[in-house]
């Protein structure tokens, strides 16, 4: 048992930057209240003593605001982060590394008895306000965004927005290309990927594809001109400067505090 407090302690650590140290931890994050109630409710549950459970988790849920079925199945090292209003029904089943944010559901949308609520695989993040609800699987490591209302299975590593949500599949070959491309001019693209329906990402991630096959097709031309003995040099990209990118009035605002000075 202490074992397994300490490794939920641990993942408190790795996955809240806030968290200070270990009594801090114990005494003063109501998730892992939530989750160390619920594992006692939950033996009690699988005992049979099903009022008894249902107590205790009322009991968890008026301490903590995290409303936990006894009969929901979690897995090692859950952390769910600040967590008020976080709804978790009878028939949820929850991988290892799972983090779930403030306002979450993982409800059900039928009044029948049997499985009806999701299941979520290893490293799944679920963040603040998201819905999932039904009898479906989301895969491992899968994301779902924030506020986003989820109905139907998640595929493995994928990435749901929106309501209703929208899956949006990774393309790890396409961002590495471009993350190699972005480094190669001199400038990080962080945050420049497809999962982010961002107007400005979304320019500057074409604009990296244009320049990724310009690139290809002139390398072409080179290699076929030094196989006719045409040399075509070896000049590299030039290096672009944070002050290449600022707009004209941050310019003209620095320059008269440069003349003052």
């Amino acid at each position: 048992m202490f074992e397994r407090i300490r490794e939920d302690v641990s993942s408190v650590f790795a996955r809240d930057p806030a968290a200070r140290n270990t009594f801090e931890v114990l005494t003063n994050y109501p998730g892992l209240h939530a989750l160390l109630l619920h594992r006692l409710a939950h033996k009690v549950w699988l005992g049979g003593f099903k009022w008894l459970a249902r107590c205790i988790s009322t009991f968890s849920r008026w301490l903590t605001g995290i409303e936990i079925h006894p009969g929901a199945t979690i897995g090692r090292r859950f952390f769910i982060d600040h967590g008020m209003g976080v709804v978790i029904g009878e028939t949820a089943e929850i991988g290892d590394d799972v983090t779930l944010y403030q306002g979450v559901t993982l409800g059900g949308t039928t009044l029948n008895k049997g499985k009806r609520h999701p299941t979520l695989g290893n490293g799944v993040i679920v963040g603040a306000g998201a819905k999932v609800l039904g009898p479906f699987t989301v895969g491992d490591n899968a994301k779902v965004g924030s506020n986003a209302v989820v109905t139907k299975a998640v595929p493995e590593g994928a990435t749901v927005v929106g309501i209703p949500g929208r899956i949006i599949r990774k393309r790890q070959v396409d961002e590495a290309r471009r993350q190699a491309m972005a480094e190669k001019m001199g400038f990080d693209a962080y945050a420049v990927t497809s999962d982010m329906p961002d107007p400005t990402a979304q320019a500057i991630t074409a604009m990296l594809d244009h320049l990724h096959a310009v690139e290809f097709r002139i390398e072409t031309m080179c290699q076929a001109l030094r196989e006719k003995g045409v040399d075509c040099g070896e000049a590299g990209l030039p290096k672009l400067k944070d002050e290449d990118f600022e707009s004209v009035s941050v310019k003209q605002r620095k320059a008269p505090a440069a003349e003052d000075a």
